[in-house]
C-alpha cells in the first residue's frame, strides 16, 4: 500500500471517445464564484480548525476549505437523499472503527457465514466488499516486477536484436531496469544520510541532556547554556537546527527512527525475486483468472488498513456521534471496501476487478487513492473505466503527490483516463489535486501533481484529520486525502439529486468549485509559480455549497 505519497519529507528536508450511457442535456450555469479579493487568514488555524479546515468557507473563514459546514447548516435542514454506495479501493478498512462500523456496507443478498456464493457474483461471503490480495500486505513496484518479468529474457541485449512485436517491451524493460538502478543508489544514500543524522542527533542530545540535567529541554534552555567551549557550541549549533522541525529533541529522534524504517520498508518494494504474490495461487497477468482473496476486507491486520480507513473516515466518518471527526457525507452514504491496494505497487488485475465489483454491486461512486508509474496492463483498467462510465458510476481518482505536470509526457501517471491531448475514455473520471489550508501563495500542496488537461480540480489534502485504525485518528496528507474529500461531496450529490447522472455530477463539481487566479508556489518551489486557474481544467477548489446550488438548477 502507499498513500501515494513516496516522498521522505523530513529527512529530505533536513539533507538538503466518451464511454457513457447517453449524453444528459447540458447544466444550466451559475455565476462564477471568484474569491481573488477574499483577505488573506493572518491567525494561526485553532486545534478544532485544524481538524476541520477542510470543511471550513473560504468567504466567511478565509480557509480554503470546501463549505461542508455551510451545506449542511443552509441547504440540507428539511432535505433528504437516499442510500447512496461510495466503493473505496484502498488498502482495506478498519470496519470495526468506532467512527466507521455504522457507515459500512452490507451485502443484503449474501448470507453471512454460509461458505457460499449466495448473490452469484463471484465472490463467496462478500458482505461488505472484497480483499483482493489476502494476506499480502508488502508487494514490488511494477518497475521492479517488469525487471524480475523480463530480466532473463532481455538482460544483456540491445533494441536492434529484439523483435518487432517485443520493441515496446524491451524499451520499457530497459527503462524500468535503468531506473530502478538509479532508485537503489539514491535510496542508499538516503539511508546513510539519515542514519548519520540520527548518530549526530544523539551525540549531541547525549552531551546537552547531561549538561541541563533533563531530558527534554527547550530551544530557550539550549541557548541559555553558559559559556560553552567549542565542542558544546558545536551541539548547541545542530539541536539548534533540529528544533525547526520539532520543539522536543526526543520527538525529532523518534521521527528519524520512523523515517528510517520507512527508508528501510522501500527496500522491499525494490526488492527483486520476490515472490509475494504466490500465496494468491493467481496467474496477475491472466484477467479470467478469478476467484482468489477473500471476503477480510480489514486485511490480516487492522494497522495495515491505515490508509484506507483514513480515507473511508474523509468520507463517512459518521457525524455528530461526539466522536474523533465528521465525514463529507451524512448516513446515508454506505462504504464498500475493497481491499486492493498493497504497501508497494497495486497490480492491474486487481484494480480492473474491484472497479467491475464496485460497479456490479451497486456503488455510484468509486474513490481510487492511489497510483503508480509503471503499469503493464493498463487496458484492463481503461476497459473498468469505460465500463462504470457506461454503467453511470462516477470515479474520483488522486492525482499523485510527486509534484508533477501530467501534462508532461514523461510524466504518465495510472490509473487515468488520458494521455496527453487524447481524447478522455470517459466522461465520469475526475482527477483531484491537493489544496493546503493556507489561502494565497501557499494554497497548492507541495507535493500534488498538476495540469491543465490530466487534472480536473483542487480539494483539499494537506494534514486531513481523519480516522485511523483501532479507533484512533491521525493527520494524513496526500492527493489520496484530496480525492475522498471530493468523493465525498460527490456522494452526497448523487444521495440528493439521484436523478443527475454520474457525467453531471463531475461536471458539477467542476463547474462550481471557487475560481481564483492568483499566483500560487507549484511543486514547493519558490522560483516556479503559476495562477492556479492553470493548474488544472477546472481551475477550481471543490465547494459543496456552490455544488449543491448548481445541482437544485438541473435536478
Amino acid at each position: 500500500m502507499h498513500t501515494i505519497y513516496k516522498k521522505i519529507t523530513l529527512i529530505i528536508t533536513m539533507a538538503t471517445l466518451i464511454v457513457a450511457c447517453d449524453t444528459p442535456a447540458p447544466l444550466v450555469s451559475v455565476a462564477e464564484v471568484n474569491v481573488d479579493n477574499n483577505p488573506l487568514k493572518v491567525k494561526s488555524l485553532s486545534e478544532a480548525q485544524e481538524k476541520s479546515w477542510s470543511s471550513k468557507d473560504l468567504m466567511n473563514d478565509t480557509i480554503p476549505g470546501m463549505s461542508v459546514e455551510k451545506t449542511y447548516a443552509e441547504i440540507l435542514p428539511g432535505k433528504s437523499g437516499v442510500q447512496t454506495i461510495v466503493a473505496v479501493i484502498d488498502s482495506g478498512i478498519d470496519i470495526t472503527h468506532e467512527d466507521l462500523k455504522n457507515s459500512i456496507w452490507t451485502n443484503s443478498k449474501e448470507i453471512p457465514g454460509n461458505g457460499k456464493d449466495d448473490d452469484n457474483n463471484g465472490y463467496i461471503d462478500d458482505i461488505h466488499g472484497w480483499n483482493f490480495l489476502g494476506n499480502i500486505t508488502d508487494e514490488q513496484l511494477e518497475l521492479s516486477r517488469i525487471v524480475d518479468r523480463y530480466d532473463s529474457e532481455f538482460k544483456g541485449k540491445t533494441v536492434a536484436q529484439i523483435p518487432a512485436n517485443k520493441k515496446d517491451v524491451f524499451l520499457s524493460y530497459q527503462k524500468a531496469k535503468s531506473e530502478h538502478s538509479e532508485k537503489i543508489q539514491e535510496l542508499q544514500g538516503v539511508l546513510q544520510r539519515t542514519t548519520q543524522i540520527k548518530q549526530q542527533v544523539e551525540a549531541s542530545h547525549t552531551v546537552v541532556s547531561k549538561k541541563l540535567g533533563k531530558e527534554d529541554y527547550s530551544l530557550k534552555e539550549l541557548n541559555a547554556i553558559k559559556n560553552p567551549n567549542e565542542e558544546m557550541q558545536n551541539h548547541i549549533g545542530f539541536l539548534t537546527q533540529m528544533f525547526q522541525f520539532s520543539d522536543s529533541i526526543p520527538d525529532i529522534i523518534t521521527l528519524i527512527g520512523k523515517d528510517l524504517e520507512q527508508i528501510e520498508d522501500q527496500f522491499v518494494n525494490y526488492s527483486l525475486n520476490a515472490s509475494f504474490r504466490k500465496v494468491l495461487g493467481d496467474n496477475p497477468y491472466d484477467i479470467e483468472d478469478k476467484g482468489y482473496g477473500d471476503n477480510n476486507v480489514t486485511g490480516p491486520e487492522a494497522e495495515g488498513a491505515r490508509h484506507g480507513t483514513h480515507v473511508g473516515g474523509i468520507i463517512a466518518a459518521q457525524r455528530n456521534n461526539g466522536k474523533g471527526m465528521d465525514g463529507i457525507a451524512n448516513s446515508n452514504i454506505k462504504l464498500m471496501v475493497l481491499r486492493a491496494v498493497p504497501n508497494g505497487d497495486e497490480y492491474d488485475k486487481d484494480i480492473a476487478l474491484a472497479i467491475r465489483y464496485a460497479v456490479d454491486n451497486g456503488a455510484k461512486v468509486i474513490n481510487t487513492s492511489f497510483g503508480k508509474y509503471y503499469s503493464q496492463n493498463p487496458g484492463w483498467v481503461y476497459d473498468a473505466i469505460k465500463y462504470a462510465a457506461k454503467k453511470d458510476v462516477l470515479i474520483v481518482n488522486a492525482a499523485g503527490n510527486e509534484g508533477y505536470n501530467l501534462d508532461d509526457a514523461t510524466h504518465r501517471v495510472f490509473p487515468n483516463d488520458q494521455w496527453g491531448n487524447n481524447p478522455e475514455i470517459s466522461n465520469t473520471f475526475l482527477t483531484v489535486g491537493a489544496l493546503n489550508k493556507k489561502y494565497g501563495g501557499e494554497m497548492v500542496a507541495n507535493f500534488s501533481n498538476y495540469g491543465k488537461s490530466n487534472v480536473d480540480v483542487f480539494a483539499p489534502g494537506v494534514r486531513i484529520w481523519s480516522t485511523t485504525p483501532n479507533n484512533t485518528y491521525e493527520f494524513l496528507q496526500g492527493t489520496s486525502m484530496a480525492a475522498p474529500n471530493t468523493a465525498g461531496v460527490a456522494a452526497m450529490l448523487r444521495s440528493y439529486y439521484p436523478k443527475l447522472k454520474a457525467s453531471q455530477i463531475k461536471d458539477i463539481i467542476m463547474k462550481s468549485g471557487s475560481l481564483t487566479t492568483n499566483s500560487v508556489i507549484v511543486s514547493g518551489d519558490p522560483s516556479k509559480r503559476a495562477r492556479f486557474d492553470e493548474l488544472s481544467k477546472s481551475g477550481k477548489i471543490v465547494n459543496m455549497y456552490n455544488a449543491f446550488k448548481l445541482a437544485a438548477l438541473n435536478k
